[in-house]
């Protein structure tokens, strides 16, 4: 359903990071791009070396986790699967660098974000809950000046049902009172629905490939709310 309620201050608010408040994947597609230009496959076409990519990403993310790390192992793996000859120094290096290009990137706050969530915080308890590498996100979550509107911070390995639990209880929430606010149907909206709380849905037109997922109905009694942009979460809070 689209936002239409407006719900009592004091909620508590679940906010994802990455492509929720700041851009993130449109820096790793460009990567992404400029690797498989690079690798210049003469039998896969692009769309079949991202495939393996995808692959090979799936099964890092499983045994090594989120981040920067994790993605450079991923090239370099898919990279060796798929090119003819040895990974030199050079070529090495050179795969190196399209992970690099985004760490160096500057954070670039979604539309709305800047002057929305001081008036959230203002109402409602705010908690980041991203899931990826610590460090990572911490340094991102500093860059961006955001740290302030927050009351907590969870960065959990992953997202699942379990994760939400642990937060509730953590932090004694109250289902029917906390909401978990991101893009991702796989990692924001169905688990946090899974385990009773109330959803919202922001579209992002670049979201991760491996966190598309069919979103759930939500249960009786669970709200789930859909908004264009970040912004107009104060229609609804």
């Amino acid at each position: 359903m689209t936002a239409e309620a407006k719900f009592a201050p004091g909620q508590t608010l679940l906010i994802d990071a990455d492509d929720t408040l700041w851009e993130n994947n449109i820096y790793f597609e460009h990567a992404i791009a400029a690797f498989i230009s690079y690798l210049n496959h003469q039998e896969y076409s692009r769309e079949q070396v991202r495939e393996k990519l995808n692959e090979v990403e799936r099964e890092n993310v499983r045994l090594h986790g989120y981040g920067l790390v994790s993605f450079r192992r991923a090239l370099v793996t898919c990279f060796e699967g798929l090119t003819t000859g040895p990974i030199t120094p050079e070529k090495h290096d050179r795969i190196m660098s399209f992970a690099q290009s985004i760490a160096d990137q500057e954070m670039e706050l979604l539309e709305g974000v800047a002057e929305t969530l001081p008036v959230l915080a203002s109402r409602h308890k705010l908690i980041l809950m991203t899931k990826g590498n610590q460090t990572e996100q911490a340094d991102k979550l500093a860059r961006s000046g955001l740290a302030k509107h927050f009351a907590a911070v969870e960065v959990p390995k992953e997202k699942d049902p379990d994760a939400y639990r642990e937060v509730c209880g953590k932090y004694e929430l109250t289902p029917h009172t906390t909401w978990m606010i991101g893009n991702s149907p796989k990692s924001d909206i169905n688990p946090a629905l899974a385990c009773g709380l109330h959803a919202v849905y922001i579209h992002h037109p670049h979201t991760w490939v491996l966190e598309h997922e069919t979103r759930d109905e939500a249960p009786p009694g669970q709200h789930l709310l859909e908004v264009e942009n970040f912004g107009d979460l104060l229609k609804c809070f």
